[in-house]
C-alpha cells in the first residue's frame, strides 16, 4: 500500500512588494525551529552587512547574494518545514510586477496560497493580480496574512474594512475558503504562537491555519487517473513499462485504462513504485505501469481512466503572457503539455483580464503581464482536459522557439469568473 500524499501541504506565499512575505515566511521558519545554526548566522551577517540592527527575517528566503543585497525577492525560494502534524514545501514568490512570471511559477503546484498584505494599504493592483493568477491556476484555498498590525495599533476597523474587501474579491474569481488573520511578521504575533495584542480576534495562528488546510493538488475529484508517460523501461527478460507521476484519480492493479491518443485500451497487469510492486497508487506518485497488452506508447503520450480527456490538436486556453514582444494573432511557438512538446501557432486573441472588473475586455493583443483569452493550433494533437478539471493535463507553456524562453503559462478553457 503505498504512503499518502495528504500530509504534505504545497503553499506560495504572495502579495505585493513590500507587504512583509519573506519577513513572514523567515518568521514561520525561525519561530518553528527548522533553521540550524549556520543558517542564522549567515542571515545575522547578511544583516549586518545592510546595516540592520536585528535578524532580518526576509533573508532567510531571500537566498541570493543579489537578493539580500538589493533587499527584494527576485525570484522564488523554496524551503520546506515540517511540525509534529504535518510537512509544508513553502514558495516565497517575488512580488514585483516585473517578476510576475515567476510568482506564476511558485503557484502553480500550490495547494493554497498565503497572502500578505499590508493592512494600512489593503489590497493593491499587485494583490489583486496574484490573487487572480492563484485562481487561474487552480488554487481554490486561502490565507490571508493582514500584516503590520503593530503599526496601526492594532485598530480593529482597519482590519475589519480589509477583511471585507478581500472576501468580496474572493466571492468573484471563486476561492472556496479564505481566512484573513491579523499578524505582524515582524514581532510574531499570531504567526506561530497567539498573540494578546488583539484581544478581539479568536481565530487560529497562521501555522495552525496551514496545519489544518486541506491539501493535495495532484487529486482531481473531476478527472480520471492521468499517467503522462515520462520514460519507457525495458524489463530484464523482456518487456516493457511506462513511468511518469501519476495525477487525477488513483490507480489499481487489473483498472482497465486507455492509452492515448491512440485509443488503445488494456488492463493494468501491476503497478511498481519506488518501493516495489504495489496493487494501488495514489495520485502525486512516481509510478510505472506494467500493462497487459503489447503497446507502442512512448514519451508524450498518456495512460488514463474514464473520464476520457480529450484528443485535439485546437484549444481554447486562458495565458498570462510573460514577454517584452506582445503577442498577436499569427505567432508561432511551441506548446510544452505534459512530457510532449509541439509547434504551435496562436490563431486568435479573443481577449484579456480586467484586474479592476474582473470583466473580459476586448483587444487585439497581449502585453507584458497581461491575462488574455486566444485560440490555439498546434501541428500534432494533445491529449488534453480543462485546467477546472484537471490541473495537470489542463496547463503548459508557450516557448520561443527562436529563444528558448518561456513566454507564457497556460489553462485550457476560460475561468467562470470573467463571465460576470
Amino acid at each position: 500500500m503505498p504512503r499518502p500524499t495528504r500530509d504534505l501541504l504545497r503553499f506560495a506565499t504572495v502579495g505585493s512588494v513590500d507587504d512583509g512575505k519573506s519577513t513572514l515566511i523567515g518568521r514561520l521558519l525561525v519561530d518553528t525551529r527548522q533553521l540550524f545554526d549556520d543558517q542564522l548566522d549567515a542571515v545575522a551577517a547578511a544583516s549586518a552587512k545592510r546595516g540592520v540592527g536585528d535578524l532580518d527575517l526576509s533573508f532567510v528566503t531571500d537566498g541570493l547574494r543579489a537578493e539580500r543585497e538589493q533587499g527584494i525577492t527576485i525570484d522564488v525560494a523554496y524551503r520546506y518545514a515540517s511540525t509534529p502534524s504535518r510537512k509544508f514545501v513553502i514558495a516565497d514568490c517575488p512580488g514585483h510586477i516585473q517578476y510576475t512570471r515567476n510568482m506564476a511559477t511558485g503557484a502553480s503546484t500550490a495547494d493554497l496560497a498565503l497572502v500578505v498584505l499590508d493592512v494600512a494599504s489593503g489590497l493593491k493592483e499587485q494583490t489583486r493580480r496574484h490573487l487572480c493568477i492563484a485562481a487561474l491556476l487552480g488554487v481554490r484555498n486561502v490565507i490571508v496574512a493582514a500584516n503590520k498590525m503593530d503599526s496601526i495599533n492594532w485598530d480593529r476597523g482597519s482590519f475589519d474594512a480589509v477583511v471585507a474587501d478581500v472576501h468580496a474579491l474572493a466571492e468573484k474569481i471563486g476561492f472556496h475558503d479564505v481566512l484573513v488573520i491579523p499578524v505582524s511578521a515582524l514581532q510574531g504575533d499570531n504567526v506561530v504562537d497567539p498573540s494578546a495584542a488583539a484581544p478581539w480576534y479568536n481565530g487560529p495562528t497562521v501555522l495552525s491555519a496551514l496545519e489544518n488546510s486541506p491539501s493535495g493538488a495532484w487529486s482531481s475529484q473531476h478527472s480520471g487517473a492521468r499517467l503522462p508517460i515520462q520514460w519507457v523501461l525495458r524489463q530484464d527478460g523482456g518487456g516493457r513499462t511506462y513511468a511518469g507521476t501519476l495525477n487525477g484519480g488513483g490507480l489499481h492493479a487489473g483498472d482497465e485504462v486507455t492509452l492515448l491518443p491512440q485509443g488503445v485500451r488494456t488492463t493494468i497487469r501491476s503497478i511498481n513504485g519506488l518501493r516495489g510492486d504495489n496493487t494501488e497508487a495514489l495520485p502525486g506518485l512516481s509510478i510505472d505501469l506494467d500493462l497487459v497488452a503489447e503497446t507502442d506508447a512512448g514519451r508524450g503520450d498518456i495512460i488514463a481512466t474514464a473520464p476520457l480527456p480529450q484528443v485535439t490538436s485546437e484549444f481554447e486556453a486562458t495565458i498570462c503572457w510573460f514577454s517584452d514582444q506582445p503577442l498577436r494573432p499569427g505567432t508561432r511557438l511551441r506548446v510544452k503539455h505534459t512530457t510532449r512538446s509541439t509547434p504551435a501557432r496562436v490563431t486568435s486573441v479573443a481577449g484579456h483580464l480586467s484586474l479592476d472588473t474582473l470583466q473580459s475586455l476586448p483587444t487585439e493583443e497581449l502585453s507584458l503581464n497581461d491575462i488574455g483569452f486566444v485560440s490555439i493550433t498546434c501541428a500534432s494533437p494533445l491529449v488534453i482536459d480543462d485546467y477546472s478539471d484537471n490541473r495537470v493535463t489542463g496547463s503548459f507553456v508557450l516557448i520561443d522557439e527562436r529563444t528558448n524562453a518561456t513566454v507564457a503559462a497556460g489553462m485550457i478553457g476560460r475561468p467562470a469568473f470573467t463571465t460576470l
